[in-house]
């Protein structure tokens, strides 16, 4: 039989999409879940076919976030939120807890220069005193999509060509041009935050609403906020061409070289804070990665500070190996109905069994700090030593018993199975006020980014109209200026 007659491939032999199993997929851009607005399902086999497909495309390397730097320090309480929430760590002001945190840029591969245009990521893991806390998310505070079935898809666009592994704007812009909700996140993308100046001039955001559990099992959702007190910072095209010309590691070397010298970075930590109740009060789902909250509904109310005051010991060991998992919380964090976070719970740490091993978890720098004790034995490079004759629970010779309970959201969920697209969509608003928001040169520099962009001869009249669209949409004279420098008629 000729092997490439029946290639497996979604590009060969049926003109419809399938899973691997041959099934046809009559819906390849949302989720499976109860009600149009979740949670997710995990029948949806479909979703973690394509995710887990997608998680294990690379080895050893990250499939994303894959260029990084960590360091390590600690979290202090400035602010009393006992009120929001029962987690220990939060419990008052002047507690502190170990952190190690990784920043890294999210597309391009790990040999790369930290010059790139690129979104950043900032993921702190807290070792608190009732485990491990993840706190995983990016500078910009909005995402390209807003369901991860997109995810894999997203990302392949952005990566390099797969026929001649260079990084092409057309086939980002081609990929987008399907999904106007990326728009906001676009104008973090192409503004001067495209390419910070380094790690300790970023801002962080978990990008996600997350649940805050108080003693009484009270919810409300919250957004995460990092800060630098010493100011954001960016680089512009000709610096970064200086810069990465000159050290293609700079942004790590830079952390490395504050941290030796005593000078350690430092960030804020804010929350808004939304009532559960009142979620569906306004015209945006607030649980959209690709929107934002507007603050002066929902005001920045600040929680503590993050200082890295200690370099890590080896690289390898304590930034390669460092494994973040978004379902890593705590008694008093929760996580909230978004369909993106949904799945990154199963998805992080299935690409971390995917890329490290089963027993990830056992490395000491994802190990908790705190006791714990469970019957996952044996596996891939398990190296605890055991000697207990009793595995399984419950035993009546084991002493070991279930915890305390703690509070998790009490809602009712309700809905039939259904995949489809979140019904509040926020598209155009939010981007074209971020960028009536800047001073004239700076929007100059993301009119010239985007002439730039559009103007490759890969990218087709069509979807050189339709970007064209999407910012006259947003804002009347960008899509003008767009469309004049470009000489394409605008239509809406």
């Amino acid at each position: 039989m000729d092997p490439y007659k029946h290639r497996p491939s979604s590009a060969y032999n049926t003109p419809f999409w399938t899973t691997n199993a041959g099934a046809p997929v009559w819906n390849n851009k949302s989720s499976m879940t109860v009600g149009s607005r979740g949670p997710v399902l995990l029948e949806d086999y479909q979703l973690i076919e394509k995710l887990a497909n997608f998680t294990r495309e690379r080895i050893p390397e990250r499939v994303v976030h894959s260029r990084g730097a960590s360091a390590k320090g600690f979290f202090e309480v400035t602010h009393d939120i006992s009120n929001l929430t029962c987690a220990d760590f939060l419990r008052a002001p002047g507690v502190r807890t170990p952190v190690i945190v990784r920043f890294s840029t999210v597309i391009h591969e790990r040999g790369s220069p930290e010059t790139l245009r690129d979104p950043r990521g900032f993921a702190v893991k807290f070792y608190t005193r009732e485990g491990n806390f993840d706190l995983v998310g990016n500078n910009f505070p909005v995402f390209f999509i807003r369901d991860a079935m997109e995810f894999p898809d997203s990302i392949h666009a952005m990566k390099p060509n797969p026929k001649t592994n260079i990084q092409e704007y057309w086939r980002m812009l081609d990929y987008f041009s399907h999904h106007p909700e990326s728009l906001l996140t676009m104008s973090f993308f192409f503004d001067d935050e495209g390419i910070p100046q380094d790690y300790r001039h970023m801002n962080g955001s978990g990008v996600h609403a997350y649940s805050l559990i108080s003693k009484t099992g009270k919810q409300h959702l919250i957004k995460w906020h990092w800060r630098p007190t010493c100011g954001m910072k960016n680089l512009l095209e000709e610096e970064a061409i200086r810069v990465g010309g000159t050290c293609h590691s700079h942004a790590t070397k830079d952390l490395y070289d504050s941290i030796a010298a005593g000078n350690f970075p430092e960030w804020k930590l804010f929350i808004q804070v939304m009532d559960v109740d009142h979620e569906d009060r306004f015209d945006f789902d607030p649980l959209d990665t690709t929107t934002t909250w507007p603050e002066d509904l929902f005001p920045l109310q600040p929680v503590g500070r993050l200082v890295l005051d200690k370099n890590i010991d080896n690289f390898f060991a304590e930034n390669e190996m460092l494994a973040f998992d978004v379902g890593h919380i705590v008694p008093g964090i929760w996580y909230s109905d978004d369909k993106m976070l949904q799945t990154r719970i199963f998805a992080y740490a299935d690409t971390q069994r995917h890329r490290i091993g089963p027993n990830y978890k056992m490395l000491p720098v994802n190990a908790p700090k705190c006791a714990y004790h469970n019957n996952h034995h044996d596996g891939y490079m398990n190296f605890m030593h055991r000697d207990e004759e009793v595995n399984y629970f419950p035993s009546r010779l084991d002493p070991v018993r279930t915890a305390e309970k703690s509070p998790i959201p009490p809602r009712v969920l309700a809905g039939k199975r259904e995949r489809v697209v979140i019904e509040k969509e926020n598209n155009f608003k939010p981007a074209g006020d971020r960028y009536r928001s800047w001073a004239p040169d700076r929007q100059e520099r993301f009119v010239c980014r985007w002439v730039n962009a559009l103007g490759d001869p890969r990218v087709t009249h069509e979807i050189r109209n339709i970007w064209i669209a999407y910012w006259s949409q947003a804002d009347r004279s960008l899509g003008q200026k767009l469309a004049t420098r470009l000489n394409v008629r605008p239509t809406m």
